[in-house]
């Protein structure tokens, strides 16, 4: 696996957030050690297809069962459940936009997602989380639009609000290309 620690851009940067740890991973989201795993899903948090399916079959039956629980989520949204048989505590359910063209609200909806994670890993006070490229597999968002999305989103949301809780966050892609695309935008 490898592992690229980075810094936060000093225009974003602030006293709280240079306590804040960032990892590039190229691996295994489901094998992370963290508080929370982030699980890209849909409205339904069905488990049915892509790396949402791989947590879900990670973590046993009773994650379907409190997703039920959940009911649905919006686009932009996030819940949390426990990850029961995950290494991780808890999963972060979190539904990014099925890319269009670019033109329908969906840099804006995959912003909210991301600014939502960080809420909620706060809300529970949780000290790491890992998160894949959301929306860029099943819902078909060409990585190479969606990095500098989610670099914005990140970097504001700790400039505005702070890290909380939050003392590590790790992006891990499994793809090669994802990883470089991370790479090159995050300038690490």
């Amino acid at each position: 696996m490898l592992e690229i620690p980075f810094e936060v851009p000093q225009k974003y940067s602030s006293e709280h957030s240079q306590s804040l740890k960032f990892l590039l991973l190229q691996g295994n989201l489901i094998d992370q050690e963290v508080d929370a795993i982030v699980n890209p899903t849909d409205e339904i948090l069905s488990g049915g297809g892509g790396l949402d399916a791989i947590i879900h079959r990670a973590a046993g039956p009773k994650l379907r069962k409190a997703c039920d629980k959940l009911q649905n989520c919006d686009t932009g949204d996030a819940k949390i459940t426990p990850g029961f048989e995950l290494a991780a505590k808890y999963v972060i359910h979190a539904v990014g936009p099925e890319y269009k063209d670019g033109q329908h609200g969906e840099p804006e909806l995959l912003a909210r997602c991301y600014r939502k994670i960080l809420q909620m890993a706060k809300d529970n006070n949780l000290t790491s989380i890992a998160i894949p490229a959301i929306s860029t597999g099943v819902f078909k968002y060409p990585c190479e639009e969606a990095t500098p999305v989610v670099r914005e989103a990140i970097y504001q949301d700790l400039e505005e609000n702070g890290p909380g809780s939050l003392k590590e966050i790790r992006f891990v892609l499994w793809e090669q290309g994802k990883f470089d695309i991370y790479r090159r935008v995050f300038s690490v």
